[in-house]
């Protein structure tokens, strides 16, 4: 497709799930891709995957909750393929519990990858973007901010907030460089791994009734993405037909 293919884009959180969907679909439509995850064994076996098929990635061990990473990210790409022209903010944890078990401790780790992961982002690709003249940025966010549900109450918090930045961002970009939010409903991923053992197995069980693959997200990135320069797709919800 001729408004992906070229394209440089770099993608977080990118070792499973909707960052992995997403960097496979955007290498076999013809983008070069920069690989950005805390696993670099993952990292290395996505790349090969894309090689394989003919398509082109690079990778680096990306933490976001250091702002060091995202810039080596970002550096990565302009060393290698001479630009970027897309950041993918995807990397996100969803610690869910009560309040009142006071987790504070998974509450700042939700703010550190889930909102500072996306601004250190920002801080990373935004000159880059001035100095070519054009960029995009995605932004993945969640259902869980537009419908506020018990348990979720931080996790949606540091996805409105991102949501929030995201549309500031916009306003401020002018015409030159696009800022789209993704809001992905239940989605076959990872997502339960990282939470209290409590709370896996309600969330476990409600992937199996209704979740959607990561490639239905996936194809809404890559959607957004391919629209000519001067269209900027700025919201994007992705769910099961099943969820409320």
């Amino acid at each position: 497709m001729p408004g992906i293919e070229g394209k440089v884009i770099a993608i977080t959180g990118a070792s499973s799930g909707i960052g992995e969907a997403t960097a496979l679909l955007l290498a076999e439509r013809g983008a070069k891709v920069v690989l950005g995850a805390r696993r670099p064994e993952r990292l290395q076996a996505l790349a090969a995957r894309i090689a394989q098929a003919g398509g082109q990635a690079v990778h680096m061990r990306t933490d976001v909750k250091r702002r060091e990473d995202l810039a080596g990210l970002v550096g990565l790409a302009r060393d290698r393929y001479g630009k970027l022209d897309v950041l993918v903010s995807n990397a996100g944890i969803g610690l869910i519990s009560p309040l009142d078990d006071l987790r504070v401790e998974d509450w700042e780790e939700m703010i550190d990858v889930n909102l500072k992961g996306v601004l250190y982002g920002i801080a990373a690709a935004l000159p880059v973007f001035r100095e070519q003249g054009f960029g995009h940025f995605v932004n993945t966010v969640s259902t869980a901010g537009l419908r506020i549900v018990p348990l979720q109450a931080v996790y949606a918090g540091t996805k409105n907030a991102v949501r929030t930045i995201s549309e500031g961002l916009r306003q401020e970009a002018g015409d030159s460089v696009r800022v789209t939010v993704v809001s992905p409903g239940v989605t076959r991923t990872e997502f339960a791994d990282s939470m209290a053992p409590e709370m896996q197995a309600q969330v476990r069980d409600r992937m199996d009734r209704m979740a959607i693959p990561p490639e239905a997200v996936a194809r809404a990135i890559a959607f957004a993405i391919e629209q000519p320069a001067g269209v900027d797709v700025g919201d994007i919800v992705v769910r099961p037909t099943a969820q409320n």
